[in-house]
């Protein structure tokens, strides 16, 4: 069954002057406009190729690939305005329309908004809408602490950024976990710290407790050889040291060149740390 607004494997019918068609199946068949075809595909050949709706309204191929598909979440440019919607900017030539009922604030041509993308059921449109929450939480989240997940940062509040966690569920990273610049759009990997009674989940950024230690000694110990063998931070530096030389939190550090000195790595001195 043809799927509008993803990739399709289709095969050509027949070449035209101006491009190839496809069997759309139910849909009848589908113009690949010729700046998309190759000398080299020819009737028979199954290919890849994104359908969506051109200007008129008909179902049309391209093998070139949208920032985001339906069923994604995407942070995108506004390129215009009218008394529609607003159309974002999503890598074809057509613009994706996000109608003013599918808007939070008036969007504003030039600024980038996280957006949901998903087919209209009554007009069988791709369209998008920044209401994400109607799109999340609609499933128990099947994940629990400790997981890695993926982030897309989306909103900052009072207490840290929510955030989108795999494309399925909302989240929350405190801004005491933060220990490097974060950008709205961003998609970062994450850790499950808590599931809430309620469903929403408490992150924090990067991997696992283990692996981000594992990573972060490797890190200590190229820094300290960097640095001649030896560094005045240690296990009495303040917080505020240690996030501005690693990017970590003062826990993971102790955890990370605890591990060092039992492998006998390091030596931990009252002034500093050396290697071993």
């Amino acid at each position: 069954m043809l799927q509008i607004g993803k990739f399709n494997e289709l095969e050509i019918t027949h070449r035209v002057d101006f491009g190839l068609y496809l069997d759309g199946g139910e849909e009848g068949e589908i113009l690949l406009p010729l700046r998309y075809a190759t000398q080299d595909m020819k009737p028979g050949d199954k290919i890849n190729a994104f359908i969506y709706r051109d200007s008129e309204d008909r179902l049309i191929a391209t093998t070139e690939k949208p920032y985001a598909h339906v069923g994604d979440f995407a942070f995108l440019r506004v390129n215009a305005t009218n008394n529609v919607g607003a159309f974002l900017d999503w890598g074809l030539p057509k613009d994706l329309l996000v109608p003013f009922r599918e808007q939070k604030v008036r969007m504003v041509p030039g600024r980038s908004y996280t957006v949901y993308v998903y087919l209209d059921d009554e007009t069988q449109r791709i369209v998008a809408s920044a209401k994400l929450q109607k799109f999340l939480d609609n499933k128990i989240p099947d994940i629990k602490a400790g997981d890695e997940v993926k982030a897309r940062i989306y909103q900052r509040t009072e207490l840290g950024y929510k955030v989108i966690v795999n494309d399925l569920f909302s989240g929350l990273i405190y801004h005491n976990e933060i220990f490097s610049e974060v950008n709205i759009g961003e998609l970062h990997h994450a850790t499950v710290k808590t599931v809430r009674a309620d469903g929403k989940i408490d992150l924090v950024l990067g991997k696992s407790t283990r692996n981000r230690v594992n990573d972060l000694a490797d890190d200590i110990l190229d820094y300290i050889e960097e640095c001649g063998g030896r560094i005045s931070l240690n296990d009495s530096s303040s917080p505020e040291e240690i996030r501005e030389t690693f990017q970590c939190s003062k826990k993971d550090f102790k955890k990370a060149i605890g591990a060092l000195f039992k492998a006998k790595q390091i030596v931990i001195e009252n002034d500093g740390i050396r290697l071993s």
